[in-house]
C-alpha cells in the first residue's frame, strides 16, 4: 500500500474550510500543516480536523514556509489572491502538486511568473475552477461539443449577484484592486474560464466599460443607502443598515475574524457605503474568440435577485441556460449569514432552479431535463475535490495554469480597457 500523500494548505480563511474539512476526511492523505499569519485562524481549522477525527496539523508562520516544504508533497493555496504567486512560485520549485484557488493571480506579471515556474520544474499546478464540476454546466459543454446548436458564432452571458452576496465583496479585503484584481479578476474570472472552456477557444480581444455605480460613499449618500460607521461590529448606525454583517451573530465568522481581529488588525465588516473601495461593482464586457466566436458579458453586484443567463447563439441554433440561485434577497440572511449562505455553500429557503432549453433552427424548442443542486456549489465543490484527491476519472478537465492564464487575461484587458476606454489585444 503506498503511504498517504502529506499535505499543506495555506491561507486560512472561510473558503479554505472547503480544503481542510475535504482532506481531513480522506484517509489516504494527511493534512500536516496549517500556514497563515494569523495563529486564532489556523486554530480554528485545527479545530474541525480534530473534530473529524484527525490529528492537528502544526501551525506554521509564513517565515517558516520554506521549511514546511521539505515535509509535504502537496500544497494548496488559497490566501489573499495578490499573494498567491508567493506560495505557488516556491512549492513548484520544491516539486510539490501545487492547487491554487482561482484566480491563478492577480496581474500579468505575477503570472509570467507563475508560468515561467511550471516550465522551469516541469511540476504541475491545478487552479481551483469549480464551477466546471457543476452538473449543469457539464451538460451545457457536453451539449455543445455535440454539435446540438452547430458552430458557436455568439454567446450573452450575463451574471447577477444579489445585494447579500455582492455586497459582501465590498466588506472585505476583495474591495482593494490591489489584493483581488477587482471582481473583473476574482470573480468573473470562474465564468470566463467557463465560456473558454465551454467555446474550446481562447480570447483575442477584448473591450470593457466599468465603474462602481452603487457602494461607496458618494453613491450610498445618493441613493439613500449610506449609514455612518466604518465597521458593522459594535456600530450602533449598523443596526438598521440590511447591507451591515454581523461577525458577532455567525460563529464561522466569530471565530475565524471577530475573534483574530487582536493578531492582524484585518476586518471582516466594513461599510460597503464607506470610503477607499478601489474595484468596479457594474461591468459590460465584449470578448472576441480565436473561433471567430464573440461574447458579451455583464456583471452586477447588486441585483436584487442571485443568478445568471447564458445564451449561445450557432450555425444550427440557440441554447439558453438560466440559473436562479436565489429569488430575492432576504435582509436577515444577510446579517448573520457565514460562509455558507452568503457565497452559494449551501442552499437558501428561496433558492430557484435551472433550466436548459435548445431552440433549433426551423423546429420547436425543448427543454433538456437537469437537476438542480444548490449546496456545494451546485455539487460542484465535492465533484472537484474527488478528481483532484481521489484519482477519480471525470469528464470534466481539472483547469491548469494555462486555464487559469486565459481567465486572468481578460479580467485584466477588461481592466486596463475601463481605463484607456481602447480594446485590448491579447497574444496569440
Amino acid at each position: 500500500m503506498s503511504h498517504p500523500r502529506r499535505a499543506a494548505i495555506v491561507g486560512t480563511g472561510l473558503r479554505a474550510q472547503l480544503f481542510t474539512q475535504g482532506l481531513a476526511r480522506r484517509e489516504h492523505i494527511d493534512l500536516v500543516a496549517l500556514c497563515d499569519p494569523n495563529q486564532t485562524r489556523m486554530a480554528v481549522h485545527n479545530r474541525l480536523i480534530t473534530a473529524l477525527g484527525r490529528p492537528p496539523a502544526a501551525t506554521v508562520r509564513p517565515d517558516g514556509y520554506a521549511g514546511l516544504l521539505r515535509d509535504v508533497d502537496t500544497v494548496v493555496v488559497t490566501t489573499v489572491d495578490a499573494l498567491h504567486d508567493a506560495y505557488i512560485v516556491p512549492a513548484l520549485e520544491a516539486g510539490c502538486r501545487v492547487i491554487t484557488e482561482k484566480p491563478m493571480t492577480t496581474d500579468a506579471g505575477r503570472c509570467d511568473r507563475i508560468l515561467d515556474a511550471v516550465d522551469r520544474t516541469g511540476s504541475g499546478l491545478t487552479v481551483a475552477f469549480n464551477y466546471r464540476f457543476n452538473p449543469v454546466h457539464e451538460k451545457v459543454h457536453q451539449l455543445l461539443r455535440a454539435g446540438e446548436i452547430g458552430e458557436v458564432l455568439s454567446v450573452h452571458f450575463e451574471w447577477l449577484l444579489d445585494v447579500r452576496h455582492g455586497a459582501d465583496y465590498f466588506r472585505r479585503w476583495h474591495r482593494y484592486r490591489s489584493s483581488s484584481g477587482g471582481l473583473m479578476v476574482h470573480k468573473s474570472g470562474h465564468h470566463f474560464d467557463l465560456v473558454n472552456w465551454w467555446l474550446g477557444s481562447v480570447p483575442r480581444r477584448v473591450y470593457g466599460q466599468g465603474r462602481l455605480a452603487f457602494y461607496g460613499t458618494a453613491n450610498g449618500h445618493a441613493s439613500g443607502n449610506a449609514r455612518d460607521y466604518e465597521r458593522a461590529h459594535g456600530a450602533p448606525e449598523s443596526a438598521s443598515d440590511p447591507f451591515a454583517l454581523d461577525l458577532a451573530a455567525n460563529d464561522q465568522l466569530r471565530e475565524l475574524y471577530l475573534n483574530a481581529e487582536h493578531e492582524d488588525g484585518y476586518l471582516r465588516d466594513r461599510n460597503v457605503f464607506g470610503d477607499g473601495i478601489t474595484i468596479e461593482d457594474d461591468m459590460a464586457v465584449l470578448v472576441t474568440y480565436a473561433s471567430g466566436a464573440t461574447m458579451t458579458y455583464h456583471l452586477t453586484a447588486y441585483s436584487p435577485w442571485e443568478g445568471y443567463r447564458v445564451m449561445f447563439n450557432g450555425t444550427r441554433g440557440r441554447l439558453e441556460l438560466e440559473v436562479e440561485e436565489t429569488q430575492w434577497a432576504d435582509p436577515g440572511t444577510g446579517v448573520t449569514a457565514g460562509s455558507g449562505a452568503l457565497h452559494g455553500d449551501v442552499a437558501l429557503p428561496n433558492s430557484g432552479g435551472a433550466r436548459i432549453r435548445v431552440r433549433p433552427l426551423w423546429a420547436p424548442p425543448r427543454e433538456v431535463p437537469v437537476t438542480v443542486v444548490h449546496e456545494g456549489h451546485g455539487g460542484a465543490d465535492e465533484r472537484m475535490l474527488a478528481a483532484m484527491f481521489d484519482g477519480v476519472t471525470s469528464p470534466v478537465d481539472l483547469a491548469n495554469e494555462r486555464d487559469g492564464a486565459h481567465a486572468l487575461a481578460i479580467g485584466l484587458a477588461a481592466n486596463e480597457s475601463f481605463t484607456t476606454g481602447e480594446p485590448v489585444g491579447l497574444p496569440g
